[in-house]
């Protein structure tokens, strides 16, 4: 594709040391430009990586990779869970009880979602067994009427361990006194901070008897499993529906969340879109570079036409020094973004003792590290992008320089 004269040519112009050390210096510009748009665009897309997959390990820690239902509660759930369980790809399955209330402590009130559950079967398929931070899941037993519930309704509700609270549920008892609202008083056994708002301030769990006594059912809602492959919990939830003899209800998580990670994704593509507007403001930063060295190279390309030399061989040897600008630029951002990436949850805990400033307040933001999740996938997807703009931008000044006519520049010379 290239001739060895060509490429010989097109390195020599990327250093212009005889005549004008200022190309030179906007060529070292260009690189640096690209190089540090590549390392800005994969540290970017690795912190929000990191961020997407802090929120899903902490939104399916708690909500589950798929449930199964029916209509009037799970009838026979101990036989369902048992063939469930007997599918090769799931590590775990348990089942629940799924209602909506209001906890009530002195004069405060607050709505909260009612989960009943067994515990010794609830750590199979979640994680609040290991973001407890008072007491313990085992506490909750059957007709003890213990509860559990998240760090931020505890201090909303001014509750701690030992705690009476009471529990009122949507339906009516008909008393003497007319109708009264279903109460019952909830000793505080455990608190779990999990780090996602939604459950901390507004999820309580109970045993699952105590539950279906509370609201007078006698089914649970039904069974939530956890899948070896998030990414494959749809396909496996309704393999499982589809050998059950019954016909049942399977919500799997990109159903019930699809909203926040389709948001999650948009931002990503669109930060994706931005921060690639950097690399392409380096390769403008190219087409000045060539511009510059077209106009100073004029007699040189007369004297390589005189000599043979076709435009086709001058597009060439100007195509090659802007590309190998770009590829060398591509090159240091990759090296640099990838060890930033890999390294940014150490170097950002230094940088805020040094300064004595936390970037992200625990007090405001629930995830208050910059975690980190390189792929190299996206990588390769960068250096692609970049060089092809790189090679775009070398394309105007190499076709001015392939049209130059002998004649008119040595005219001058």
């Amino acid at each position: 594709m290239f001739n060895t004269y060509e490429a010989m040519i097109g390195l020599r112009y990327v250093r212009a040391k005889r005549r004008n050390h200022f190309i030179s210096f906007i060529s070292m510009s260009s690189m640096i430009g690209v190089a540090l748009g590549v390392m800005a665009l994969i540290t970017v897309i690795s912190v929000m990586n990191g961020f997407e997959k802090e929120l899903k390990e902490r939104i399916l820690g708690m909500a589950s990779h798929a449930v199964i239902e029916e209509l009037n509660g799970l009838s026979n759930w101990e036989s369902v869970m048992r063939d469930i369980k007997e599918h090769p790809q799931i590590l775990g399955a348990a089942p629940y009880f799924h209602a909506e209330g209001m906890l009530s402590k002195d004069k405060a009130v607050n709505g909260v979602i009612i989960r009943g559950i067994l515990p010794s079967e609830e750590k199979n398929v979640a994680i609040v067994t290991e973001k407890m931070v008072a007491g313990n899941l085992d506490d909750l037993k059957g007709s003890e009427f213990n509860i559990v519930l998240g760090s931020e309704l505890a201090r909303k509700l001014n509750l701690a361990i030992g705690d009476k609270v009471t529990l009122v549920a949507p339906q009516a008892n008909i008393t003497p006194a007319g109708i009264l609202p279903r109460l019952k008083r909830f000793t505080l056994a455990g608190i779990f901070e999990v780090g996602m708002h939604e459950f901390d301030s507004g999820l309580v769990l109970i045993h699952m008897n105590d539950a279906l006594k509370l609201f007078r059912k006698s089914n649970p809602t039904g069974i939530r499993i956890k899948t070896n492959d998030i990414l494959e919990a749809p396909i496996i939830s309704r393999e499982i529906a589809n050998q059950l003899s019954k016909n049942y209800w399977v919500i799997d998580w990109t159903q019930r969340h699809s909203n926040f990670f389709r948001a999650l994704k948009t931002e990503k593509t669109v930060m994706f879109v931005i921060l690639t507007l950097i690399v392409a403001v380096a390769a403008f930063n190219i087409i000045s570079t060539l511009v510059m060295a077209v106009s100073d190279k004029q007699s040189d390309i007369a004297v390589l036409r005189t000599l043979g030399a076709s435009p086709r061989s001058i597009l060439k040897i100007f195509m090659i020094q802007g590309t190998v600008i770009g590829v060398i630029g591509i090159f240091l951002g990759i090296i640099s973004g990838v060890w930033l990436a890999s390294n940014i949850e150490t170097l950002v805990p230094a940088l805020e003792n040094m300064l004595g400033y936390k970037f992200l307040s625990p007090d405001v933001y629930y995830i208050s590290d910059l975690p980190s999740d390189m792929h190299w996938n996206d990588v390769i997807h960068i250096g692609v992008i970049s060089f092809v703009l790189c090679l775009l931008a070398t394309i105007y000044p190499a076709l001015r320089a392939a049209n130059t006519l002998p004649a008119e520049a040595l005219r001058y010379e």
